[in-house]
């Protein structure tokens, strides 16, 4: 089932009514459904959650931003927190089915119809991003809406990216595409709102903190807030940030007086905090009960974590070992092909090939879940093969059985890596068309994706082969190795292309 998700923040947070319309908006449009909506009187910022169908999710994105710009007037606007816009932002988060690809699109095609009917000007952020400078939310609403509501028409870096140069009492709205992140605060006990800042200079990566925390100081209810984003809870973990926030804090005198948490949380950032508060390190996902009943694990894959994949990999265990790690270069391959392609699309200078680019997005992104989901079936490929040989070998019929158990086994093992090939050669299509038409300045990354994906292509090769050891008379095992040569002349030819193709560009 496709789902995305959408979290849209809007410039108000005292006027229940004007909430509950804005709610009702999106509410009304079938397919979506509302997991959460909270507003802050201080912020004077409401913070809405929905989910859906990609269709009914980007029509409910759409409601919901008319009907704040009927209700809200940033001219009259006060609150705490940054805004610019009557709906200030607009994410689109994949969840089940659905790519990051699908969202830019969405992010793109909801951005054109507000800035067609709405006339509201429009920017994009994070993986919608046209332009470079333009990724991160805060060097976007820099100034606010005061600001750029002087500047809009004058200065080229706040030249929106679709609709008017003009902001009337509706702002202008950022949208974008981006992977799940934690809006969390922190309160301190006492109300020197230069404490929270200071500690908010100290935690947040533009300043040398956390690599994936956003940070600012305000006053809430009469008590200093740090008030935080973590984009990646995986790598700048909830409760790290916490005990970096309290021993900050007790650095001025003061301790936290309470956290919350904006809208919502995935169950796996509170499972972690919990195992490093109670030191249980032997806690595994299968004691959750509701990973028992519910039948969904909030583990990590080794492809999910490169760190944890890495010590798997040096470990000295037979897996996770070469295939898993040939499906890790092919993912990298087509990783840096959609790094080149989404540094190319919104440029002018290759409007004439950007259809074309959209597609190869849409491509890559796919085979870039399969090869990272590739890492661990590669992982347990081998189990089949590992139980074959556990088989008894007393009498001649059970050797007999044990042989065609093992050669089986072996042949679907041998198909994993084999599937990896194929996904890497598609990528390293894709990679070398990247280098014909992409974008100049990233051209090194698409060709280094396209040596990614060959490198990828020949240790699966080699998984291929050895799991085969022994079957050189058997038609299905030569007809396995016959299609992986087959592959390989292509794969010789296109790395040739490649390289021509990026040396003339270069100008080498």
């Amino acid at each position: 089932m496709k789902i995305v998700e959408c979290i849209p923040n809007f410039s108000e947070g005292r006027r229940p009514e004007v909430v509950k319309a804005i709610v009702d908006a999106v509410a009304a449009v079938e397919g979506v459904r509302i997991l959460d909506y909270s507003s802050d009187h201080d912020h004077n910022r409401t913070v809405l959650t929905f989910v859906g169908d990609p269709k009914a999710v980007e029509e409910g994105a759409f409601a919901c931003i008319s009907k704040a710009a009927e209700l809200i007037d940033l001219n009259t606007h006060h609150g705490e927190h940054p805004r610019m816009g009557a709906t200030d932002v607009v994410p689109f988060v994949p969840i089940s089915d659905v790519t990051m690809a699908d969202c830019i699109e969405m992010a793109r095609r909801l951005g054109k119809r507000v800035a067609g009917e709405l006339n509201i000007p429009v920017y994009f952020y994070e993986e919608a991003a046209i332009r470079k400078d333009r990724v991160n939310l805060e060097d976007i609403r820099r100034g606010e809406f005061e600001g750029i509501k002087e500047t809009i028409a004058i200065d080229p870096y706040k030249e929106p990216d679709l609709g008017p140069k003009v902001m009337g009492p509706a702002g202008a709205t950022v949208i974008g595409a981006r992977q799940p992140l934690i809006a969390y605060n922190i309160f301190l006990n006492t109300d020197d709102v230069s404490i929270a800042q200071k500690i908010a200079r100290r935690t947040r990566h533009s300043n040398g903190g956390f690599r994936f925390v956003k940070g600012i100081g305000l006053l809430v209810d009469g008590l200093a807030q740090v008030s935080m984003n973590l984009t990646d809870y995986r790598r700048s973990p909830i409760a790290q940030v916490t005990e970096f926030v309290r021993r900050e804090a007790q650095r001025y005198g003061v301790g936290i007086h309470h956290t919350e948490i904006i809208g919502l949380i995935p169950m796996r950032a509170m499972v972690n905090a919990g195992k490093w508060y109670m030191q249980m390190d032997g806690l595994q996902d299968e004691q959750i009960l509701e990973n028992q009943v519910f039948g969904s694990q909030s583990g990590e894959s080794a492809g999910e974590n490169i760190y944890g994949f890495l010590d798997e990999v040096a470990a000295g265990t037979p897996a996770p070992g070469g295939g898993s790690s040939a499906a890790y270069a092919g993912a990298l391959g087509a990783a840096l092909t959609l790094m080149n392609a989404r540094l190319t699309v919104g440029k002018k200078r290759y409007v004439d090939v950007e259809h074309e680019v959209f597609e190869v997005i849409e491509q890559a992104e796919p085979l870039r879940q399969a090869l990272t989901e590739g890492i661990e079936k590669d992982a347990k490929s081998y189990d089949g093969v590992v139980e074959a040989m556990r088989l008894p070998k007393g009498t001649e019929e059970e050797i007999a059985a044990r042989d065609e158990a093992i050669l089986k086994a072996s042949l679907g093992a041998a198909q994993v890596p084999l599937q990896t090939a194929r996904d890497c050669l598609a990528a390293l299509k894709l990679a070398n068309r990247m280098c014909e038409i992409g974008n100049e300045n990233a051209i090194s990354d698409a060709a280094a994706g396209a040596h990614m994906a060959k490198a990828g292509f020949m240790a699966a090769g080699l998984n291929v082969r050895i799991n085969l050891l022994g079957y050189d008379d058997n038609k299905d095992a030569q007809a396995l190795k016959a299609e992986w040569d087959e592959m390989a002349k292509e794969v010789d030819a296109l790395m040739n292309a490649m390289s021509a193709t990026v040396y003339d560009r270069m100008g080498i």
